[in-house]
C-alpha cells in the first residue's frame, strides 16, 4: 500500500508550524499506524531528512502516549482504538492522510506531534489519589463492595490519560478525564473519607491549567479509546455542586451512585 501523509512539523513550541507533504510506499496493510511512521522516520533519516517526532511508549494501546489527529480525529476513524492499535487495513491505497497533534491551549506543542500533558499530571497530583493509610493489600473479599459499584469503579480506571477528549472537544475540555479519575475512586469505600475535598480539588486544577467548559458535544465519548461514559461528569457536577455547597468542610458525600436528586 502506497501513502501520502501530510504531516503537521513545528521544530519547538516558540516556533511556527507547517503542514508538510511526505509519501510511503509498500507499507504492509497490517502495519499499525505507528509502524508505518517508522518507515517515514526511516526513509526521512536516509534520505539525511529530519524524523517526525511522535510519542509513543507500550504500543498494546495501555500507556495513552500515541496522542496523534489523524484525518482530524483522535487516535484516528476506528472507535474504541488508540493510534498504535490502528492498523493500515483501515485506509485506502493510495489515500492522503493528515497527521496533527493535540490542538488544545493546556497542551503545548513541544516538537512536531508531541504535546506536553502535564496539566493531566498535575490535575491528578492535585487530589486523583486516595492518601489514607492502608497497610498491605487487603484480600480481595473482605472489603464488602457491590458488584456495580466495582463494575462503576473499573470502568472509570480504564482511562488511560491520553487526552483524546480534550482534543476532541470543540472547548477543549478535560472533564471526561477528571470526571473518570474522580469516579474511580469515589465508587469504592476507600476513596469516601476524602470525596468532598478531592472534588474540588480536580475541578480546580483543571481550571488553574486551562481547560475549557464542558458543554455536552459529547465528542470526548466518541474520541476515548476506552469508551469512558460521559454520565461520569453528570455525577462529578453533581458532587462538586454538593461539595461548593459546604466548601469541603463538613461531612462526606454519599456513595457514587446514590446521591439524591
Amino acid at each position: 500500500m502506497n501513502f501520502t501523509l501530510v504531516v503537521w512539523r513545528q521544530p519547538k513550541e516558540s516556533e511556527p508550524g507547517c503542514m508538510t507533504e511526505y509519501r510511503v510506499q509498500d507499507i504492509s496493510a497490517d502495519m499499525s499506524f505507528l509502524e508505518m511512521l517508522d518507515v517515514l522516520n526511516e526513509d526521512l533519516i536516509v534520505s539525511g531528512g529530519e524524523p517526525v517526532a511522535f510519542d509513543h511508549d507500550c504500543r498494546e494501546g495501555i500507556c495513552g502516549m500515541c496522542s496523534l489527529v489523524i484525518d482530524g480525529i483522535p487516535h484516528g476513524p476506528e472507535r474504541a482504538t488508540t493510534a498504535c492499535q490502528l492498523h493500515m487495513r483501515h485506509f485506502k491505497d493510495g489515500q492522503t492522510i493528515t497527521i496533527e497533534p493535540w490542538r488544545a491551549s493546556a497542551f503545548p506543542v513541544i516538537r512536531d506531534l508531541v504535546v506536553d500533558r502535564r496539566a493531566f499530571d498535575r490535575i491528578i497530583q492535585a487530589g486523583g489519589y486516595v492518601s489514607v493509610k492502608t497497610g498491605s493489600a487487603p484480600d480481595a473479599n473482605s472489603i464488602p463492595i457491590s458488584k456495580d459499584d466495582a463494575d462503576n469503579a473499573f470502568q472509570a480506571a480504564e482511562c488511560i490519560g491520553c487526552g483524546a477528549c480534550v482534543a476532541a472537544c470543540p472547548n477543549a475540555s478535560a472533564m471526561l478525564f477528571v470526571a473518570a479519575k474522580a469516579a474511580h475512586l469515589s465508587s469504592v469505600p476507600q476513596g469516601q473519607p476524602e470525596r468532598v475535598r478531592r472534588t474540588i480539588k480536580l475541578v480546580e486544577a483543571m481550571d488553574r491549567e486551562g481547560f475549557g467548559a464542558c458543554t455536552n458535544h459529547y465528542e470526548c465519548m466518541a474520541a476515548c479509546p476506552k469508551e469512558i461514559p460521559v454520565r461520569f461528569i453528570s455525577d462529578l457536577n453533581r458532587d462538586f455542586i454538593k461539595a461548593s455547597a459546604n466548601d469541603g468542610r463538613f461531612g462526606t458525600l454519599p456513595p457514587q451512585g446514590e446521591i439524591e436528586e
